[in-house]
C-alpha cells in the first residue's frame, strides 16, 4: 500500500512539473509534441491535435517535449523561434508550478489541521527563558533580528544557528504588544545519566548515557527501580516524583533495582553538567484559523519548505552533511512507507495529512532543486536564456547542448551514487 502511495505521490509531483511547462507553451504559441508522465516504453499512448499524450512504464521522470526545443527548426511553432521572455516563461513554468500545487497542498493541511504560529507551550523551570521573562502564550516574532513567522522557523535559524552560549535577542507578542528581551541560553545542572519513562508502569531505565555516573555505577538499560534513597518507587510517576521534590545537588544517590528477578543496590554521585539550551518549546504547535488565517499560513509554509531546502543545500556546500546524508526515490519511498506505518494507527486522517505534507515537502524541494543553475536542470536553461537576453544572441546550440549533456551525466552518476545509499540503508 504504501508503495502505490509513493508512486502517486511522485507521479503527481512529475504531472504537475510538466503541466506547468505544458500550459505556457501552449499559451504563447508553442508547439508540444508529447507530454508523458514516467520514462521508457509507453504503456498508453493517445495523439490529440499535435500532441501525443502518454504514460510510460518507469514511474520516476516525464517530460514536455516542444517543437525546436533542442534544434533550430523552421517551424512558426518552434521553442527556438520564440523570443526569449517566452522561452524563459516555458522553462520557469515548471518548478513555479511545484510551489503553486505545494501552496494548493498546505492550504488543505492547514484548513483541517491548523496553523503553526509561534507561541510558546512549555517553559523549563530554570532555565534562560523563564529567567528572561517569556511565558506560556507569547509568541515569538523574531530571534536576532531573524523574522520568525510559524513555530518551525524556529528549529530552523537553530538548525543555521546552533546554540554556542551566545546570549539571544527574542522578540514576542503578549497581548497584542511586543516585547523584546535577552535569553541567556547557558545553565547548570547535575545529572545521573539516566532515562526513564513518566508513566503509571514500573520505573525501568531505557538509556544509560555512555560515560556517566549511571555507568559507572553499573546500571544498565531495562533496571527497574525498586526504591531511591529508601523510598520505594513503583512507577515511572513516582520516580519523577520524587526527584522533583528532591532535586539533584552532587549527594550521593543509593537506588535498589531490579534485574533479572534480581535485586541489587547502586550508589551513584551525579555529576555537575554544563550545557546551552533555550528552555521553551513553541515549534509544532497548530491552532484553527480563518480564510484569511489560512491563506497565509500556506504561504509561510511553502517559503519554510523552500528555506529548509536551502538550508540543505548549504550544509552539503560547507561540509555539514554528505552524499551520503542526501535521500534518492528509494529512500523516499522508504520514508514514505516508514510514515505511512506509524500514522495508520491514528486513522485515515492522519494518513491523508502526513501524506500531504510529504507532497508539500518533496513538491517544493523539487522546486528548489530544478531552478539550480546546474546544465540539464531548469535553471541552467534559465542561466542560458539570461545570457541570451543580455548579449541579444543565442549562446551556439552546439555548445549549450554539450554543457547540459555533461550536467546530464554528472546528474546521473550523482543518482547513482544516491540510489546505491539508499539500498545500503534499507539493510
Amino acid at each position: 500500500m504504501s508503495i502505490i502511495i509513493a508512486f502517486l505521490i511522485f507521479g503527481f509531483l512529475i504531472f504537475t512539473h510538466e503541466l506547468g511547462h505544458f500550459l505556457v507553451a501552449k499559451k504563447v504559441g508553442i508547439g508540444v509534441t508529447e507530454f508523458s508522465i514516467g520514462m521508457g516504453p509507453r504503456i498508453v499512448s493517445r495523439q490529440i491535435g499535435e500532441t501525443r499524450y502518454s504514460l510510460k512504464w518507469i514511474p520516476f521522470g516525464g517530460s514536455c517535449m516542444m517543437v525546436g526545443e533542442d534544434a533550430d527548426s523552421d517551424e512558426p511553432n518552434a521553442f527556438s523561434k520564440k523570443p526569449v521572455w517566452a522561452r524563459f516563461a516555458v522553462v520557469a513554468a515548471g518548478p513555479l508550478s511545484n510551489f503553486l500545487w505545494a501552496f494548493l497542498a498546505a492550504l488543505v493541511v492547514l484548513a483541517i489541521a491548523g496553523v503553526n504560529p509561534a507561541r510558546v507551550t512549555y517553559l523549563q523551570d530554570g532555565y534562560g527563558a523563564e529567567q528572561a521573562g517569556l511565558q506560556v502564550g507569547d509568541i515569538i516574532t523574531e530571534i536576532n533580528g531573524k523574522n520568525i513567522a510559524i513555530g518551525r522557523d524556529i528549529d530552523l535559524y537553530f538548525l543555521n544557528h546552533p546554540l554556542d552560549g551566545s546570549t539571544l535577542t527574542i522578540t514576542y507578542e503578549r497581548d497584542g504588544q511586543e516585547y523584546t528581551t535577552l535569553l541567556d541560553p547557558n545553565y547548570t545542572t547535575y545529572r545521573m545519566g539516566i532515562t526513564y519513562l513518566v508513566t503509571e508502569e514500573a520505573a525501568s531505565f531505557t538509556e544509560v548515557a555512555a560515560g556517566s555516573p549511571a555507568e559507572e555505577a553499573g546500571i544498565q538499560v531495562g533496571d527497574v527501580v525498586v526504591s531511591v534513597n529508601g523510598t520505594p518507587v513503583a512507577t515511572g510517576q513516582e520516580m519523577a516524583d520524587y526527584m522533583e521534590s528532591h532535586p539533584l545537588d552532587g549527594s550521593p544517590i543509593e537506588l535498589v533495582l531490579e534485574r533479572n528477578g534480581e535485586q541489587f543496590t547502586a550508589t551513584l554521585t551525579p555529576e555537575l553538567y554544563q550545557g546551552v539550551a533555550l528552555g521553551f518549546e513553541a515549534s509544532v504547535y497548530r491552532e484553527k484559523a480563518g480564510v484569511l488565517g489560512v491563506l497565509g499560513g500556506s504561504v509561510q509554509e511553502v517559503r519554510y519548505w523552500i528555506s529548509a531546502c536551502f538550508s540543505s543545500l548549504k550544509m552539503l556546500f560547507t561540509g555539514q552533511a554528505g552524499i551520503q546524508d542526501m535521500s534518492g526515490p528509494v529512500g523516499i519511498v522508504s520514508m514514505i512507507g516508514t510514515t505511512v506505518e506509524q500514522s495508520r494507527q491514528d486513522g485515515a486522517l492522519y494518513v491523508f495529512l502526513n501524506m500531504m505534507n510529504m507532497f508539500i515537502l518533496l513538491s517544493a524541494s523539487l522546486g528548489v532543486f530544478n531552478l539550480l543553475p546546474i546544465p540539464a536542470l531548469d535553471g541552467g536553461r534559465l542561466v542560458f536564456l539570461i545570457i541570451e537576453g543580455i548579449r541579444r544572441k543565442p549562446v551556439p546550440p552546439e555548445k549549450e547542448g554539450m554543457v547540459h549533456m555533461i550536467g546530464f551525466a554528472l546528474l546521473m552518476v550523482l543518482m547513482v551514487v544516491v540510489l546505491y545509499n539508499d539500498i545500503l540503508r534499507l539493510f
